[in-house]
């Protein structure tokens, strides 16, 4: 099962379609606090439809708290400041993937910690800023999936 990492989320239904996704794939949803948006938000739910109850959510109080409860063994960093396009890396089963805030991305102090296996990014024209979050989980969730054949799926 492959870890999907929000890192102080802030648009609900950017997390309501993660939540369906991770519904529908198996994967593992951490959430990391502060969120810009109340769990029990209804454009949260309207967006994860009722996938709510097919997945677990597990929430943690900071990044510091996340790492000490889950010590993940590889944990990448989706960042339009990473230098290794997301196709060329191999990813395991319990990989687990961080994407940043929607307005601002993953923080420096974070990207440059040792906990980060690789910065990975999604390539595109050189004058965009970022892609949408839940696309961008999607896509990198895929990819992960189909390395490992789509096992338990």
């Amino acid at each position: 099962m492959f870890n999907i990492v929000l890192f102080e989320p802030e648009i609900p239904p950017n997390t309501g379609n993660i939540i369906r996704l991770c519904a529908n794939t198996g994967a593992q949803l951490h959430l990391i606090h502060p969120l810009g948006f109340d769990m029990n938000e209804k454009a949260l739910r309207r967006a994860g439809l009722d996938y709510h109850e097919f997945t677990q959510v597990k929430e943690y109080h900071n990044f510091a708290d996340f790492i000490n409860q889950t010590q993940p063994q590889n944990l990448y960093a989706l960042t339009t400041k990473g230098n290794t396009n997301y196709c060329d890396v191999s990813y395991q089963q319990e990989d687990y993937f961080i994407f940043g805030p929607e307005t601002r991305g993953i923080p420096l102090d974070i990207l440059e910690l040792n906990c980060i296996t690789n910065k990975v990014l999604l390539p595109m024209k050189k004058e965009s800023r970022s892609l949408n979050l839940s696309n961008t989980v999607a896509i990198m969730l895929y990819e992960a999936l189909r390395q490992v054949e789509f096992q338990g799926m």
